[in-house]
């Protein structure tokens, strides 16, 4: 009997179950969006009740849909968006308040308040993270202040945080468990990553009751159990779901990295037992929590990857569908001399900026539709590249090769060109659910679908690979040019 694991992939717009057998084919996938809430500018919002029935109702569709049995499942993993925060009634299971999602930015304030205290070098060392209202520290204070009775509430033990994958298990377990894992924890900027432990001096600067917080654990052990169809069936994996890609990837050891093209790009280099503080403005991270060990690793943003190409399709409506940009830009031999810089919200690691503005640069009489398609393509690789470059700088560590997953992937064009610009071979797997892969593979190890990391390796398979076909004084002339391109980005909406 073949035995099966479900991946839960609760996302920032929808929730998905993906069911894998032992060999790691997809036997049945699942997805229902849920509502997004923009109560003001800046503020993003979701109802943890709607992710919870509709992460239910994925769950249950592929069981039925793949006609198994509850008593086929070996386990179920968990991966989730990150940072989301989520606070709820220890008694009676309910929210106090919506979920308020990594990209709200309504508690700056707070953070610039963490900032006067001194407390940055603090935040840095301790958590790996930069002060900033992404992560959910500063959301946590912002409910306890907004929600009347919330504070006293929380002081007496009636209150409890977590990140979704906390919600989740909690709501699985029908209350019976309040954990998350170390890579969730590592992105609350509360968590000491080197301690392994929620740290004294950001809680009492915000204020936050340590009993409202999960119990840390792995990202791979029986956390609890979910009944279904009168089945006891583990809940056996969790992991964020950049952490889970970098593991459904097989980045297992110092030096191995994935890049997903998504809407932006995430690229986590995995850096082994030792965390590396980034001198370029990376983010040091908690990889994976495994065997009673953790791994580390740097991450860093790409804010505009695949969302270049939706903006010349919808905006300037260059093409109708985003796949015609890989066939546009082969139809010129090079960029022209035309650089693109996506800077529309700002730019990340490695400069920083979010008063860069976009720009496009080099534009003669005889530049052509095909040109700014092909810069835009390029922008996304260049991006990428000086991301590895700093990581490359910061660890010491050469990178072995790149694993590339997410929908811009699948161009094979921007993969090309990816590998050329960074002189290093770019590989694309047969399975690209590599996030719900990664939390399938936790899960699966805790209970003894698979036996270790080695049998893993052995099921992770090549569809694509991409070697450099750039001389290097060539990679270098354009590399130079993009900074060129990208100083003149920077500071744009600055007042004189």
């Amino acid at each position: 009997m073949s035995r099966y694991i479900l991946a839960l992939d609760q996302g920032t717009t929808s929730s998905r179950a993906i069911l894998f057998d032992e060999k790691q084919n997809i036997a049945a996938v699942s997805q229902k969006e849920f509502t997004q809430f923009y109560p003001k500018e800046g503020w993003v919002e979701h109802n943890p009740m709607e992710i919870w029935s509709s992460q239910y109702a994925v769950m249950m569709e592929v069981i039925a849909q793949s006609n198994i049995r509850a008593s086929d499942l070996a386990a179920i993993g968990i991966t989730n968006q990150r940072e989301t925060t989520i606070l709820w009634d220890k008694a009676t299971g309910m929210p106090i308040y919506n979920a308020i999602v990594w990209q709200c930015r309504r508690t700056a304030p707070i953070v610039d308040g963490l900032v006067a205290q001194g407390l940055t070098d603090h935040i840095r060392q301790t958590t790996g993270l930069l002060p900033d209202a992404y992560f959910s520290a500063t959301k946590i204070r912002w409910v306890l202040d907004h929600v009347e009775g919330a504070q006293a509430r929380a002081e007496k033990g009636e209150i409890l945080f977590g990140t979704v994958d906390s919600w989740l298990l909690w709501k699985l377990t029908g209350g019976a468990v309040h954990a998350t894992d170390v890579t969730n924890a590592s992105r609350t900027m509360l968590f000491d990553i080197h301690k392994l432990d929620w740290d004294d001096t950001l809680l009492k600067a915000l204020n936050i009751p340590r009993s409202m917080l999960p119990e840390v654990r792995s990202s791979s052990e029986i956390y609890g159990y979910t009944e279904i169809q009168g089945v006891k069936v583990p809940i056996a994996g969790m992991a964020g779901d950049q952490q889970a890609a970098l593991f459904g990837q097989t980045c297992f050891d110092a030096g191995e990295a994935k890049n997903t093209y998504g809407t932006g790009c995430f690229l986590l280099m995995n850096t082994g037992d030792t965390p590396c503080e980034s001198r370029n403005g990376l983010v040091t991270t908690i990889a994976v929590g495994l065997g009673g060990k953790v791994q580390y690793a740097l991450e860093g943003s790409v804010f505009v990857g695949g969302a270049v190409i939706q903006w010349l399709r919808d905006e300037l409506r260059l093409f109708s569908e985003s796949r015609d940009a890989e066939y546009y830009a082969q139809k010129v031999p090079d960029n022209g001399g035309v650089y693109l810089v996506p800077a529309f919200t700002g730019l990340g690691a490695p400069n920083w900026d979010m008063h860069a503005r976009g720009c496009i640069v080099g534009i003669t009489r005889g530049t052509r539709r095909e040109h700014i398609i092909r810069a835009a393509q390029e922008s996304i690789a260049y991006q990428v590249a000086d991301l590895v470059r700093a990581m490359e700088a910061d660890t010491g560590l050469e990178l072995s090769s790149l694993k590339a997953d997410g929908g811009a992937s699948r161009d094979r064009f921007l993969m090309q060109f990816q590998s050329d610009i960074i002189g290093r071979t770019v590989r694309r797997p047969v399975i690209r659910e590599t996030t719900a892969l990664g939390a399938a593979y936790l899960a699966g190890l805790a209970v003894g679908v698979w036996k270790d990391k080695d049998e893993l390796r052995q099921l992770w398979n090549c569809e694509m690979e991409y070697t450099p076909a750039m001389d290097a004084a060539r990679r270098e002339k354009l590399l130079h040019q993009w900074h060129r391109a990208v100083q003149r980005s920077l500071a744009w909406d600055e007042e004189e």
